[in-house]
């Protein structure tokens, strides 16, 4: 296909994301399979296209003056810096091309001027957001919120179990790989330009030997914080597809208890496959939705990591469609289902034993005050300052957590250069 041809599948893409508020992979998907003549580079570069549109929504539709498919999408490019002239070459009306620009949308194009827009217009996040992030951030809002609109690099973990970070990074050579800055096994992928591909690492030979697995370094931090070893008696509460769970085992040198649990069975499904690639063989996955069974082991574990469903507020640079589709119901669902993961997990962590949480969020309802509401009912629970929990399982010092706190870290792009993460460690006090 032409640029021009993927330039206009994007805009028809976003307009029917728009129109039937679809998350961006079904539409992307629902388009591949009825254009059977786009090959596998067309579709990666029209969903990067949806997905620049998608990161730019807001202040696109607040320079183009207009929200529809068309107007956010060649804002996007622009916020791309895509230059105008290369913009208006695409768009030559020829057939399965986009109509040549108008003078409006040529001047709105090469001003691209959000000067004096309100700051969820420049931060490109929802309005109704902005108390929670201004809460968060304080005078950062715009630039942390607008690090969270920019593309993501791909990370992966080295498998202790089966490689080290040198053998990953020399296999990933070829995709510019280099370590990660705070994960001593992490190895990054940067993001690619606007005309590359992101890389498929899981069709690498190495990952099929089980070397590496796709994981955010933030996700990797978070594992490592959990401060496993070697014999422990561990619990994976919200496993989900397993990352933590394989780096929860590589660190436990495949000795001693890992338990795997999720609600949702279908979440746990991919682990099977992960653990045999892995090598990792102390691991025991229990079946999805099986409380009964869970709370049946009592107050056993050492450590109890609860990677608590959230509205993934983290990982909008990968999932910009989700920011606009989150709703306050939505958030509301989110914290309460949280409060009943901490529940749960305080009555399985042993005396002495570390309750670890984790979200993917930024939002100060799912982190900060989630805690603040478990800590007021279970009085024997104590905070373990970030900074020490840290220096007992990382390297180099603790960085500033992006909130300006000391109890709990949280992690996000223009600070860190990871995807959103918020980790707090609780201590039970002994018995």
């Amino acid at each position: 296909m032409r640029p021009s041809a993927r330039l206009q599948a994007a805009i028809t893409i976003v307009d029917d994301i728009q129109k039937h508020h679809r998350p961006a992979a079904t539409a992307l998907t629902d388009w591949g399979r009825s254009h059977r003549f786009a090959g596998s580079g067309d579709r990666s570069a029209i969903g990067t296209l949806v997905y620049d549109a998608l990161r730019a929504r807001g202040s696109s539709a607040y320079f183009m003056g207009l929200s529809d498919g068309r107007a956010l999408v060649l804002g996007g490019l622009r916020e791309q810096g895509i230059p105008l002239s290369d913009i208006a070459a695409m768009c030559d009306g020829t057939p399965h091309s986009p109509e040549p620009l108008t003078p409006e949308e040529s001047r709105n194009l090469d001003h691209a001027d959000t000067e004096g827009a309100a700051d969820h217009v420049r931060g490109n996040f929802p309005e109704w957001l902005q108390p929670s992030l201004s809460r968060v951030f304080g005078p950062r809002l715009v630039a942390e919120t607008r690090a969270m609109a920019k593309r993501a690099p791909v990370d992966v973990r080295a498998n202790a179990l089966k490689s080290n970070r040198d053998e990953v990074l020399a296999a990933l050579a070829p995709f510019a790989a280099a370590p990660c800055r705070y994960s001593p096994l992490g190895v990054r992928i940067p993001p690619p330009g606007s005309s590359a591909r992101q890389p498929h690492l899981e069709s690498e030979a190495s990952h099929g030997r089980g070397w590496f697995e796709v994981q955010d370094e933030g996700s990797q931090i978070a594992a490592a914080m959990a401060g496993v070893k070697p014999g422990d008696k561990v619990l994976d509460l919200c496993a989900g597809a397993g990352g933590k769970t394989l780096a929860l085992a590589a660190a436990m040198a495949n000795e001693g208890t890992l338990v795997a649990y999720d609600a949702d069975k279908k979440n746990l499904r991919p682990i099977f496959d992960r653990l045999t690639r892995a090598g990792v063989t102390a691991v025991e996955v229990l079946d999805g939705g099986d409380t009964g069974g869970l709370r049946d082991r009592g107050n056993q574990f050492d450590v109890v990591l609860a990677d608590a469903p959230c509205s993934g507020s983290g990982t909008w640079r990968r999932r910009p469609d989700a920011k606009w589709r989150l709703k306050e119901p939505h958030l509301a669902a989110r914290i309460e289902d949280q409060a009943k993961v901490l529940d749960m997990a305080a009555r399985l962590v042993a005396p002495g034993g570390r309750l670890v949480y984790v979200t993917c969020s930024v939002l100060p309802e799912e982190n900060t005050d989630q805690i603040a509401t478990f800590i007021a009912g279970h009085s024997q629970f104590e905070t373990v300052p970030y900074a020490t929990a840290w220096r007992r399982t990382l390297p180099g010092d603790p960085p500033a957590s992006a909130d300006g706190r000391e109890d709990g870290l949280l992690l996000t792009p223009l600070s860190h250069g990871t995807d959103g993460f918020y980790i707090h460690v609780l201590r039970r006090t002994e018995e």
